[in-house]
């Protein structure tokens, strides 16, 4: 039996999907959700086989969620028209449900889900992360919670082995990225990737000085001390317009 969750802040939607699934006998809907939240709790406790995930909800969106779950179900979106959201899943071949969608081309999305049964690659939320509301925070997970980090409040960010280390003024946190990720998707004017293991956030720049040999270190407000290498020295004299 395929247990599946459904995860949409429109009951109608979720009513929708229910009505199409009683035609799928081997399909048992074992929870509802309203936001991604709900979402992230259902699914540790449920361990669906395949989710229904709208894109756009209240909190945080689903993409962002699926950023939080350490081995993601498959998954079928369904989505409102979103531009960003279509050019990942074009790019990726994923496929998805435009709103409103017929029986038929639920039915066509679930037999594709069955005859290849894998999550969404880890490059179409990779992609996604152009979406406006992404490029203003990020999401991260600590003891079960979830905690949402406006990028204002990042201090810089540091390289951790397969994860990245976010410093704020009330801590530091892992998240599931790259650096390359956070170099690609954070606003260049404000965030500069100074040395191969850190990206800092200029506004918290105090004081430049000199290191060793072709290295300077960026003081920051919080009393951070960031090696800045020679190129990465060059991106922030361009970015500060010296």
């Amino acid at each position: 039996m395929i247990k599946a969750i459904l995860i949409d802040d429109e009951p109608l939607a979720r009513a929708v999907l229910k009505e199409y699934l009683r035609d799928c006998p081997d399909i048992t809907v074992v929870q509802e959700c309203n936001d991604g939240f709900e979402g992230v709790k259902a699914i540790q406790q449920f361990k669906p086989d395949l989710i229904f995930l709208d894109i756009q909800m209240p909190k945080i969106n689903g993409f962002e969620m699926l950023e939080l779950l350490d081995q993601p179900p498959g998954v079928i979106f369904t989505t409102a028209f979103d531009e960003y959201a279509l050019k990942a899943f074009e790019a990726h071949a994923v496929d998805y449900l435009l709103k409103p969608f017929s029986k038929d081309r639920f039915v066509k999305a679930l037999q594709k889900w069955r005859e290849h049964q894998a999550p969404a690659p880890p490059a179409l939320l990779d992609s996604a992360a152009a979406t406006p509301q992404q490029q203003e925070r990020v999401v991260v997970k600590i003891n079960g919670k979830i905690k949402i980090i406006p990028i204002e409040d990042i201090e810089y960010i540091e390289a951790a082995d397969d994860y990245v280390r976010v410093y704020t003024k009330d801590g530091s946190f892992l998240k599931n990225k790259t650096m390359s990720f956070f170099e690609q998707s954070l606003p260049p004017g404000e965030f500069v990737r100074v040395h191969r293991s850190y990206i800092l956030h200029v506004h918290q720049v105090t004081r430049i000085e000199p290191y060793e040999k072709d290295q300077q270190i960026a003081l920051l407000r919080g009393g951070a001390k960031i090696p800045i290498s020679k190129t990465g020295y060059a991106r922030l004299r361009q970015v500060l317009g010296l």
